[in-house]
């Protein structure tokens, strides 16, 4: 694979395929996502076709008669954005089979949030994926309907404040923990799938090359704040990712058919409070008297998942990564 060496040579001399002119607010981090994994793709020879579900990347890219992106791209519905890319994948697989395309370093990505993944297009995706098809589905994960001024969605995590479900006398916020997305892609068995930060953009740029390569369904869901409604300053979304790595809310890790790797293990972890009081969402929660029980319920919960995704690295560390089920 290129080296970063490589990859930072290739900026310098083509286009970005996702270019200035969007309306995507400042600080927001999804385009940061756009960029890195279509560089990724084109950095080892792809051509990249998108396809975008209706959300905050899609509306602030695509305001007709204008568009940030510089590639094929196709904008589908809020939950069908799996289907789409799939479809056109099949279209293409099937011209490429009958040589009526010539260029096989054609690659799909799918962009979606978290809105259009958990909840309202998971059953689209978990069909793409079960059928196999050879695509790399990219979910920008900013944990909420943002786009529509932040509802509570499956990967809300608990505690939050929301529109939908706000912080006050009666609830504290979202009831429930947060989604486990990536581990509900890892059981459709046959497929890539990983975690990503914005501040970590090697990492991701690694992982999304191991996606392209892959011969099958990939996912990757990359935590992207919103500054508006997490409510943290413009220029702070990539020093919160870092510090939701620290405290293990977001361990980085990747799943490759049946081998689980944890990618980054910091020498010292911060508690998760630390990361909470980061952010703005959280103020009306640490003012609740049951604060310090819903901050214990969290602990406990990321604790556990850490040492669940340690016990299955060290479980698989020694098989071999399969080419087919």
């Amino acid at each position: 694979m290129p080296s970063i060496r490589d990859i930072v040579g290739y900026v310098e001399t083509n286009d970005w395929a996702f270019t200035q002119g969007h309306r995507l607010c400042p600080g927001c981090n999804a385009p940061m996502v756009a960029n890195w994994a279509t560089l990724a793709a084109k950095s080892l020879g792809y051509e990249p076709v998108v396809g975008a579900a209706t959300g905050c990347l899609e509306v602030s890219s695509t305001i007709y008669p204008f568009t940030s992106w510089n590639v094929p791209y196709i904008h589908n519905a809020f939950e069908n954005v799996a289907a789409t890319i799939s479809g056109a994948e099949s279209a293409y697989r099937s011209l490429l089979n009958r040589g009526k395309i010539k260029n096989d370093k054609i690659k799909f990505i799918a962009f979606a949030g978290d809105g259009g993944t958990y909840d309202i297009g998971l059953q689209s995706l978990s069909g793409a994926i079960e059928r196999g098809h050879d695509f790399v589905y990219i979910l920008y994960d900013n944990e909420g309907y943002m786009n529509t001024g932040n509802q509570r969605s499956g990967s809300t995590p608990i505690g939050a404040d929301s529109t939908t479900e706000p912080v006050g006398k009666a609830i504290s916020g979202k009831l429930q923990l947060k989604k486990s997305i990536v581990d509900i892609i890892a059981g459709h068995e046959g497929v890539y799938a990983a975690t990503a930060v914005t501040s970590e953009p090697w990492d991701f740029i690694r992982k999304m090359q191991s996606a392209l390569e892959f011969k099958g369904p990939a996912f990757i869901s990359i935590l992207a704040p919103c500054v508006r409604f997490w409510r943290i300053p413009d220029d702070s979304g990539p020093e919160v990712t870092k510090l939701a790595v620290e405290t293990k809310y977001w361990p980085l890790w990747e799943y490759n058919m049946g081998v689980y790797k944890v990618t980054k293990k910091p020498k010292i972890f911060k508690p998760v409070k630390d990361y909470v009081t980061k952010l703005g969402r959280y103020n009306k929660l640490m003012k609740r008297p049951d604060a310090n029980e819903i901050l214990e319920e969290l602990q406990n919960y990321v604790d556990a998942k850490w040492d669940r995704l340690l016990a299955l690295e060290e479980i698989t560390k020694d098989k071999p990564i399969r080419t087919k089920i």
